[in-house]
């Protein structure tokens, strides 16, 4: 696609007639009016999208995606390629389009185009035109109906959903008549050949991709198409003697230059040794369990799902990073994508991906994405991303409104124009950060990416706009960190996600300390489902042979395998046996829980509480500042506002992660909520802990003498876990409960887990017993493979007189429940896996959410609504750390907005209705792109009325919430 010659002159040479000529060169793509001022052509958008997509073959796709599209397509990938992005929009040559702009389509009657006018309640979209339009063509050139089959869904989904076959509500739509059909033709076949196709036949595709690998090209179509509707690098067109393919490729050659994307590795080379990924790449000497997920990730075959269990503290991540090295380099993978947790965890895991990254050529560090919506605190980010004001947020977690989104550049219902940025935006030759990639759902097609889990779980849900995340997954290699922490509601999403990601080929390496064995054959059943588009593998996965272990899934030759260690692999330090005691306390006060803090700490030590709720977590900071404590104490959780939040993080990590030393502090106590329970890397004498299921309880204990060689006082030499929380039942009945952690956990797990600590703390008492050791000490981490899967077992821990059958058939239950809720949004419908194409997937009637309820569809339960707290004065507004406003809450600049927004904080949930209904942005947040659409929670001497609660922040403790 490097001709000069002008559309006009190849549509001549092909002896079109001029009046078609004319007509063709006629129809537009892009209105005056929604694109910068300048009309373009339908024929230069075409044009621009394909060479954006000739760029994109060059510069950005992963060697398996092109390898994949060489094979359909008789080794013309990269031309079928273009062609696939370039004809998804010849479906605007038809009425429903041309008409919808009265100032354009006088041009297009007058080249003898006509059309009567379409009624208001005719609603023909030209992405289903174009479906329309191509299906005579492709039947009768390419005879092949699987062909056209899966090709077609790709052009009318490209605005995002899929829609089930549709036929038009009268030609009037669609065009009629000699000239209209002429029209269509010519535009298909000049298009056709200025791609470098001699015929539409010649297109045709020799095999078919398979579903996922279809939802991946749907994608990369979708992005092709948005780089080319931005007006700002592709100006309007409306003479078509200025447009040629080769003037198509120069403006895409500058567009792409101009925004700064980029492919990650290209094609990266396999490293000189099978250890170097460990030990040059990352400095490590590999311990036994490191080196057998490299060894595994050289073994096998095909791309595969790896799934690692180790215990807390054993260099997982640093093993995965190496790992996926590995298989990038064996399968032609471009990139990473690390999904955490939490977007605390993200924040460390962002750091040493940087640094990772950094190590292949300095220049990738600018390309490594961090996704969670308080992305902005993170220094580094901030360092590498911010030279240019960012232009949007990911759109994700609770993030504020995607400036993006406000200045229309996702805005799928929009028949004239295309993304284009902020008003002002800078035009610029870039270097640095592609910020294009900070806009609303384009994150992931960052090369190297880390973020919240949940971007993973969007991928899976039947949201508008799906294929464009799937793509940035596609190409990757895929590592996700504490896999267990995904309850059964987000597990639906992660199974999903595994489906497809095992059709697409992509390696995914999956993460635990402490994973159930049902949760592990469930991921190696649904990663071989998708690789093998079967929707009932079943697999079974051999035990392990000792803990760490490492499982491989993969299908070779239609056929799945599943292997385990087949030796024990030694944990590199010794188990140690950790001593575990109650202290009965179901009161929301936290004086049980205080007082027994000051015992612990008067001779020295660090004392980590993890408690199950915030309230509670407040109520024991508070009875230690009311009654002292020596050393000092800190309070982590989550509705701590954002600046509050990442610095205390920060903070907390500076004083008790690997890198402390000298600066640990002699006594020093800390309170967290589950915020603390995983992939933070903190190091405690003494853990007092809420009683919470057993892997979730292992994994607080992993924060216990995490860090070889720390000191510790001679009290606290000897691991202690003190377990709270509970108390024991009157008669001998049933233990008592938090009723926060029955809400949270349910009561089955926590009698199970109640039941296996008493064999090594003794019997859970009446009052009077706090504190009472005895029984066998837990050897960690030896005993962890056997205490989850005991806790989860059906063989019998309880006594009978807790009579634990019925509350397990009532937790059976509720997690049924919130299987089937998650089904609404899972982005197959049941039984529909394997189905050959992307038709339908969008399927009537089925659940589609908004973009802003993203979070609440992958998450189940009340997630809350996120406010900016703000103090009024009397004559204006200041933000919460004291920085003045406007009068009517503007903020003068960037520092301000900044400083604004780091008031940000969640509500719980059970006030998000009242939120909705009542909370808007100040009037002076109109014109600013990050707080137009937040809320205001706006404080008055300190306090703020909402419905029948009063609210107020106190820095140290965070938000208070009290009946009013």
């Amino acid at each position: 696609m490097r001709s000069e010659e002008s559309v006009v002159s190849l549509m001549r040479s092909m002896g079109v007639p001029q009046e078609t000529v004319t007509r063709v060169a006629r129809l537009w793509g892009k209105s005056a009016a929604r694109n910068g001022g300048r009309t373009h052509l339908l024929i230069g958008h075409l044009l621009d999208t394909a060479a954006v997509a000739g760029v994109m073959w060059d510069e950005y796709l992963a060697p398996s995606i092109r390898k994949r599209l060489d094979e359909i397509s008789n080794g013309r990938g990269r031309t079928w390629f273009m062609w696939m992005c370039g004809i998804h929009d010849c479906g605007k040559a038809s009425p429903s389009f041309q008409g919808l702009d009265p100032a354009e389509a006088s041009p297009v009657r007058a080249a003898g185009l006509t059309w009567r006018r379409l009624p208001r309640s005719v609603k023909w979209r030209h992405d289903v035109a174009g479906a329309a339009m191509l299906l005579p063509r492709l039947r009768e050139e390419w005879q092949r109906d699987e062909a056209v089959a899966w090709v077609l869904p790709l052009v009318a989904g490209h605005h995002g959903k899929f829609p089930s076959k549709k036929k038009p509500p009268s030609q009037d739509a669609q065009g009629t008549g000699p000239a209209w059909a002429e029209t269509q033709r010519v535009l298909v076949d000049v298009f056709t050949r200025a791609v470098g196709f001699e015929s539409v036949a010649a297109a045709r595709p020799v095999s078919a991709l398979r579903k996922a690998e279809q939802l991946t090209l749907s994608g990369l179509v979708v992005m092709a198409d948005w780089i080319a509707s931005d007006h700002r690098h592709f100006a309007g067109i409306a003479d078509a003697q200025g447009v040629s393919p080769a003037q198509a490729c120069r403006r895409a050659a500058t567009a792409w230059k101009a925004l700064g994307l980029r492919g990650g590795w290209r094609q990266l080379a396999l490293p000189k040794s099978p250890m170097a990924p460990l030990t040059e790449r990352l400095g490590v000497r590999p311990r036994a369990s490191q080196r057998e997920l490299v060894e595994r990730a050289w073994s096998i075959p095909a791309p595969g799902l790896l799934i690692a269990e180790a215990p807390m503290g054993e260099g997982k991540t640093k093993a995965a990073l190496a790992a996926a090295e590995v298989l990038a380099a064996r399968f032609g993978c471009d990139g990473v994508f690390v999904a955490m947790p939490t977007q605390a965890t993200c924040d460390p895991m962002y750091a040493q991906v940087v640094s990772w990254v950094g190590s292949f050529d300095p220049i990738l560090e600018q390309h490594v994405a961090l996704l969670h919506g308080k992305r902005r605190y993170n220094a580094l980010w901030r360092e590498i991303w911010e030279g240019i004001r960012p232009t949007g947020t990911d759109g994700s977690d609770g993030t504020l409104a995607d400036p993006w989104e406000v200045y229309g550049a996702i805005d799928e219902d929009d028949e004239f124009g295309g993304p284009s940025g902020p008003a002002g935006a800078d035009d610029i030759d870039r270097t640095g950060p592609p910020q294009w990639l900070l806009g609303g759902k384009r994150g992931l097609l960052t090369p190297f990416a880390v973020g919240t889990v949940d971007h993973l779980l969007y991928a899976a849900t039947r949201t508008r706009h799906v294929m464009l995340r799937f793509a940035g997954l596609a190409g990757k290699v895929v590592i996700v960190d504490e896999v267990h922490a995904a309850d059964v509601y987000m597990r639906q999403f992660l199974l999903e996600a595994l489906r497809w990601l095992g059709q697409a080929g992509v390696p995914v390496v999956l993460l635990s300390a402490t994973l159930p064995p049902a949760q592990r054959q469930a991921f190696v059943d649904a990663y071989l489902s998708g690789a093998l588009a079967d929707e009932d593998v079943r697999q079974p996965v051999p035990q392990p042979a000792g803990y760490p272990c490492v499982t491989a899934a993969y299908a070779v030759s239609g056929q799945p395998v599943a292997e385990s260690s087949r030796l024990p692999t030694p944990s590199w330090r010794s188990s140690t046996p950790v001593r575990l005691s109650w202290l009965p306390d179901v009161e929301s006060d936290g004086s049980a829980v205080a007082a027994k803090v000051r015992e612990e700490v008067a001779d020295g030590g660090v004392v980590l509480v993890v408690v199950n709720q915030v309230a509670r977590a407040q109520a024991i900071y508070e009875a230690l500042r009311r009654e002292g404590v020596e050393g000092t104490v800190h309070l982590l959780h989550g509705q701590l506002c954002a600046k509050d939040r990442a610095d205390r993080t920060e903070e907390c990590l500076r004083l008790l992660g690997p890198a402390a030393g000298g600066s640990r502090p002699k006594r020093m106590v800390l309170i967290a909520t589950q915020l603390a329970e995983q992939s933070f890397d903190v190091d405690a004498d003494l853990l007092i802990t809420d009683l919470a299921p057993v892997d979730l309880l292992l994994q607080r204990i992993g924060r216990l003498h995490r860090h070889a060689g720390t000191a510790r006082p001679r009290a606290h030499t000897t691991p202690r876990v003190i377990v709270t929380g509970v108390a024991a039942g009157s008669e001998q009945g049933r233990p008592r409960f938090l009723p926060a952690s029955q809400k949270v956990y349910g009561q089955w797990p926590l009698l199970r887990a109640t039941a296996l600590v008493a064999e090594a703390a003794g019997p859970l008492l009446a009052n009077g017993t706090a504190d009472r050791a005895g029984g066998v000490p837990w050897s960690i981490p030896s005993d962890v493979p056997t205490l989850v899967a005991r806790a989860y077992g059906e063989a019998d821990v309880c006594p009978p007189e807790w009579q634990e059958p019925s509350a397990l058939e009532a937790w059976r239950a509720e997690e049924a429940n919130r299987q089937e809720a998650a089904g609404k949004y899972v982005l197959t419908r049941p039984r529909n896996w394997a189905a050959p194409t992307l038709e339908g997937l969008h399927y009537a009637g089925a659940a589609t959410p908004k973009e802003e309820d993203l979070d609440a569809v992958v998450r189940d339960g009340e997630l809350g609504v996120e406010v900016v707290l703000v103090h009024r004065l009397a004559n204006g507004y200041t933000a919460l750390d004291g920085t003045r406003l406007g009068a009517h809450g503007e903020a003068p600049d960037e520092s301000v907005v900044e400083r604004l927004l780091g008031g940000s904080v969640r509500l719980p949930g059970r006030l998000s209705e009242e939120a909705e209904k009542t909370l808007g942005a100040l009037p002076g947040w109109a014109g600013d792109p990050w707080l137009r659409y937040a809320r205001a929670l706006v404080l008055d001497d300190g306090a703020a009325i909402l419905g029948t609660n009063r609210l107020s922040y106190e820095p140290e403790i965070g938000l208070l919430v009290a009946r009013d």
